[in-house]
């Protein structure tokens, strides 16, 4: 079925930029409030659009406002011009030492713990007026919070994302065994697979280095470990190093915990899988001076990390 004519020159672009600012805050008092408008002016925004685009957009619900399909669809486009209209009217150069703006940065446990604050020390030291958000992707829709503009760049391992994102290899990282300095099995450089399998471990929840590849291992040798206890890897440390427990970790993380607690490192007795960190962003973000210099930022970080 052809699509009827829209004419594009009947639009006010301050419609959209109400729409962008309800899709990002569902709620039309914030919405208004990060607009420096009105709640009256916001709505009556709203009902323009809805009679332009004969939809109902928002739908009013406990929650706040839940956008339609016919919103949904027509978020990401929305949001993107918004971004090229910006690119396009920002200067072509970015001085970092005079910009003042804010970057939102989700990132998994891993890039907390290994990136987070060597990125902000380096951030601070070139643009002193430029602030950062981190926080964790655990619970977030990477998809949806960058398409209604609510963050800038992920850090983390995603799964083939989807081509209206860009994404880059920072970090590849072995796993390790992570003891206290006093565990019987610290004495031994080299742990044998049935020695390792005869520890009590701690199990890093909600981590997305799963240990399926740790139980294939010890299958194949006839082996079961004990998982002993279970807990968030913010723990880790102190249980570590107040139990006779070992973890698999990976290798930067394990070398952050031991500069905070009495722990040691010893290999793993079979080959591990690498742990994989990438950072993510919405494609029309690329050319964007000021986006394209913080995501260098990121990479000179992580290659940092390597020495």
């Amino acid at each position: 079925m052809a699509k009827s004519a829209f004419n594009l020159s009947a639009v006010d672009l301050n419609l959209l930029v109400v729409f962008d600012a309800l899709m990002q805050e569902r709620n039309v008092t914030r919405a208004a409030r990060q607009l420096a408008l009105s709640q009256p002016a916001v709505s009556h925004a709203l009902a323009r659009l809805r009679h332009m685009l004969r939809d109902e957009l928002f739908v009013r619900s406990p929650k706040g406002m839940v956008p339609t399909p016919r919103a949904e669809q027509i978020a990401g486009a929305v949001r993107h011009a918004m971004e090229e209209l910006q690119r396009a009217l920002e200067e072509e150069e970015f001085d970092p030492a005079k910009a003042t703006r804010t970057f939102r940065v989700a990132v998994d446990n891993y890039s907390a713990i290994v990136l987070t604050a060597p990125l902000a020390a380096r951030v601070a030291k070139l643009a002193p007026n430029i602030s950062l958000e981190f926080q964790p992707s655990g619970t977030l829709d990477l998809a949806d919070v960058f398409d209604r503009g609510l963050l800038d760049l992920a850090l983390g391992f995603f799964m083939e994302p989807a081509e209206r994102f860009g994404h880059r290899k920072l970090l590849g990282d072995g796993l390790v065994v992570l003891m206290g300095k006093d565990h019987p099995a610290a004495s031994a450089r080299k742990l044998t697979p049935e020695k390792f399998a005869a520890l009590a471990h701690l199990d890093v929840s909600a981590s997305r280095y799963t240990m399926s590849f740790v139980e294939n291992a010890l299958k194949r040798n006839k082996l079961v470990r004990r998982i002993a206890v279970r807990a968030p890897l913010l723990s880790a440390g102190s249980m570590l190093a107040s139990s006779d427990s070992i973890a698999v970790l990976p290798r930067r993380i394990a070398q952050a915990l031991m500069r905070f607690y009495p722990l040691v490192s010893r290999d793993l007795p079979f080959v591990s899988p690498a742990v994989e960190t990438e950072m993510l962003w919405p494609r029309w973000l690329d050319g964007v001076p000021a986006h394209r210099w913080f995501r260098k930022m990121v990479e000179l970080t992580a290659e940092a990390s390597e020495h």
